[in-house]
Protein backbone atom coordinates (compact mmCIF):
# COMPACT_ATOMS: atom_id res chain seq x y z
CA UNK A 1 0.00 0.00 0.00
CA UNK A 2 2.93 2.23 0.52
CA UNK A 3 4.10 2.20 -2.63
CA UNK A 4 0.50 3.06 -4.28
CA UNK A 5 0.49 6.50 -2.26
CA UNK A 6 4.19 6.90 -3.23
CA UNK A 7 2.76 6.69 -7.05
CA UNK A 8 0.25 8.79 -6.22
CA UNK A 9 2.24 11.70 -4.87
CA UNK A 10 4.61 11.38 -8.28
CA UNK A 11 1.69 11.72 -10.39
CA UNK A 12 0.14 14.76 -8.06
CA UNK A 13 3.46 16.76 -7.77
CA UNK A 14 4.20 16.55 -11.55
CA UNK A 15 0.21 17.62 -12.11
CA UNK A 16 0.90 20.73 -10.06
CA UNK A 17 4.26 21.60 -11.52
CA UNK A 18 2.32 21.37 -15.00
CA UNK A 19 0.08 23.55 -13.58
CA UNK A 20 2.31 26.09 -12.30
CA UNK A 21 3.91 26.42 -15.32
CA UNK A 22 1.16 26.45 -17.74
CA UNK A 23 -0.65 28.95 -15.49
CA UNK A 24 1.79 31.37 -15.08
CA UNK A 25 2.94 30.90 -19.16
CA UNK A 26 -0.59 32.13 -19.70
CA UNK A 27 -0.07 34.72 -17.52
CA UNK A 28 2.90 35.46 -19.15
CA UNK A 29 0.72 35.63 -22.59
CA UNK A 30 -1.69 37.71 -21.17
CA UNK A 31 0.42 40.38 -19.65
CA UNK A 32 -0.43 42.75 -22.71
CA UNK A 33 -4.04 42.19 -22.89
CA UNK A 34 -6.00 44.74 -21.31
CA UNK A 35 -8.67 43.10 -19.38
CA UNK A 36 -5.97 40.43 -18.31
CA UNK A 37 -2.88 41.96 -16.72
CA UNK A 38 -3.70 40.98 -13.84
CA UNK A 39 -2.95 37.36 -14.47
CA UNK A 40 0.83 38.19 -14.60
CA UNK A 41 0.90 40.38 -11.52
CA UNK A 42 2.97 38.61 -8.89
CA UNK A 43 6.50 38.44 -6.48
CA UNK A 44 9.58 37.32 -7.50
CA UNK A 45 12.07 36.09 -4.36
CA UNK A 46 15.53 33.86 -4.63
CA UNK A 47 18.44 33.08 -3.00
CA UNK A 48 21.45 34.62 -3.90
CA UNK A 49 22.91 38.26 -4.01
CA UNK A 50 21.20 40.60 -5.62
CA UNK A 51 24.18 42.65 -7.57
CA UNK A 52 24.85 39.45 -9.89
CA UNK A 53 21.18 38.63 -10.90
CA UNK A 54 21.06 36.20 -7.96
CA UNK A 55 23.31 33.98 -8.10
CA UNK A 56 26.27 33.02 -5.15
CA UNK A 57 29.45 31.95 -6.35
CA UNK A 58 31.63 29.48 -4.53
CA UNK A 59 35.23 30.55 -5.80
CA UNK A 60 37.46 26.77 -5.03
CA UNK A 61 40.49 27.82 -6.79
CA UNK A 62 40.56 25.20 -9.36
CA UNK A 63 36.98 25.58 -9.97
CA UNK A 64 34.02 28.23 -9.10
CA UNK A 65 30.44 26.43 -8.50
CA UNK A 66 27.45 28.99 -9.09
CA UNK A 67 24.00 29.10 -7.06
CA UNK A 68 20.88 30.38 -7.16
CA UNK A 69 17.30 30.04 -7.29
CA UNK A 70 14.92 32.11 -8.49
CA UNK A 71 10.76 31.46 -8.63
CA UNK A 72 7.87 34.25 -9.47
CA UNK A 73 4.93 33.88 -8.28
CA UNK A 74 1.64 34.63 -10.26
CA UNK A 75 -2.42 34.74 -10.32
CA UNK A 76 -2.12 32.68 -12.91
CA UNK A 77 0.31 30.16 -11.76
CA UNK A 78 -2.02 30.09 -8.31
CA UNK A 79 -4.97 29.45 -11.00
CA UNK A 80 -3.06 26.80 -12.83
CA UNK A 81 -2.37 24.78 -9.93
CA UNK A 82 -6.16 24.98 -8.41
CA UNK A 83 -6.86 23.80 -11.78
CA UNK A 84 -4.43 21.04 -11.69
CA UNK A 85 -6.06 19.83 -8.00
CA UNK A 86 -9.17 19.73 -9.40
CA UNK A 87 -8.03 17.79 -12.21
CA UNK A 88 -5.78 15.57 -10.16
CA UNK A 89 -8.88 14.83 -8.20
CA UNK A 90 -11.48 13.53 -11.31
CA UNK A 91 -8.29 11.24 -12.21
Amino acid sequence: MSRMNAKNTGVLLVVLLAGVVLGGFLGYLAKDVPYLTWLNYGQQFGIGSTGQDGVVKLNLGVMVISFGLSIKITIGGIIGIILAILIYRKL
